[in-house]
């Protein structure tokens, strides 16, 4: 009979001093918070399409001409 990870990591962490399982919390909430968050790439398929292709250049134009340009005396 297999072990699930979830039971595994509950029958370690129970043989860690209490300091070790705080840092092991830690751990796992610093992961959950790094996890992205938002739309699955299937959710975005929806809107495959939707924006024609001359938009598309046009957007495009707009971030290559007013986005990727540093202005060195700004600061």
């Amino acid at each position: 009979m297999s072990i699930s990870i979830k039971q595994e990591i509950i029958e370690q962490l129970d043989k860690l001093p209490i300091g070790m399982q705080k840092r092991v919390l830690d751990f796992t909430q610093a992961l959950v918070l790094s996890m992205p968050k938002g739309m699955t790439g299937k959710d975005l398929m929806k809107y495959v399409g939707i924006i024609s292709p001359e938009d598309a250049k046009a957007m495009q134009k707009a971030i290559e001409e007013g986005c990727e340009k540093v202005d060195k005396n700004e600061w």
